[in-house]
């Protein structure tokens, strides 16, 4: 067998792997396989702005928000917009996302540099599920989009009872800690640096003047929230501790 026959060969094995765990996730064989492999790599495996998922995330980060807030609107007809904008914002947070987004294993298929320990921490996962839904609807249009999200996502992976008391913004909730106990927060952005052409921002949390606690992301929002997320885990851990 010449070398090209084997190169071709390995790549339709590869691709024929990929359109079955595509299947499991999406419940039908995609189409057009390109914009499912532009989904699901991540600028760290290409900078280039045509093969990477960047764009399809924008895109499918607007049809969720969308179609979830039709859902909800639907859902409840008696609950006011202030209620219905925190169960959307809950839904299509970031961490939400990836939660549902490693549930249904889109870890075992996104491409991206492992070597990045810091990637394997972010929301590489759930941002990856917007760019896939981007993927489906340039695939299969507008509405096995819709029935994608309110079947795969909705009704598979979120409990609306328990999300009520769910609460994902770590800020907001380390703020509403500190003005429990009488205490001054502060968010500061600690350096700003370069990392394999990535801008990393590590950001730390003062309480009365003291860091209580850093951490690192690609973004400061991103650095700020697992600052706050692993402060709380912190203060969790001390208490029972006392106790």
């Amino acid at each position: 067998m010449s070398l090209t026959k084997n190169f071709f060969n390995r790549f339709s094995e590869e691709d024929k792997a990929l359109q079955k765990a595509l299947k499991n996730i999406l419940g039908y064989k995609p189409g057009y396989l390109p914009y499912y492999v532009s989904a699901i790599t991540h600028r760290s495996q290409s900078d280039l702005v045509a093969t990477n998922n960047e764009r399809l995330e924008y895109l499918g980060d607007a049809f969720i928000g969308s179609i979830v807030g039709e859902y909800l609107f639907k859902k409840y007809p008696t609950r006011d917009e202030g209620y219905l904008t925190e169960m959307r914002s809950k839904i299509v947070s970031r961490q939400s996302l990836n939660e549902i987004a490693l549930r249904m294993g889109m870890q075992k298929i996104v491409r991206f540099n492992k070597n990045d320990k810091m990637l394997r921490r972010s929301h590489i996962f759930g941002n990856a599920l917007e760019a896939l839904v981007g993927a489906v609807y340039l695939d299969v249009g507008f509405e096995k989009t819709r029935k994608f999200i309110l079947k795969r996502i909705l009704a598979t992976y979120i409990d609306m009872e328990e999300l009520e008391t769910t609460e994902y913004n770590f800020k907001n909730k380390l703020y509403t800690w500190a003005q429990r106990k009488g205490k001054h927060i502060e968010f500061i952005t600690v350096s700003e640096k370069i990392e394999a052409g990535r801008k990393i921002f590590t950001v730390g949390i003062e309480a009365d003047g003291q860091t209580i606690m850093t951490a690192s992301g690609y973004t400061k929002k991103e650095a700020g929230q697992l600052a706050a997320q692993r402060a709380l885990e912190k203060l969790e851990a001390d208490h029972q501790d006392e106790d």
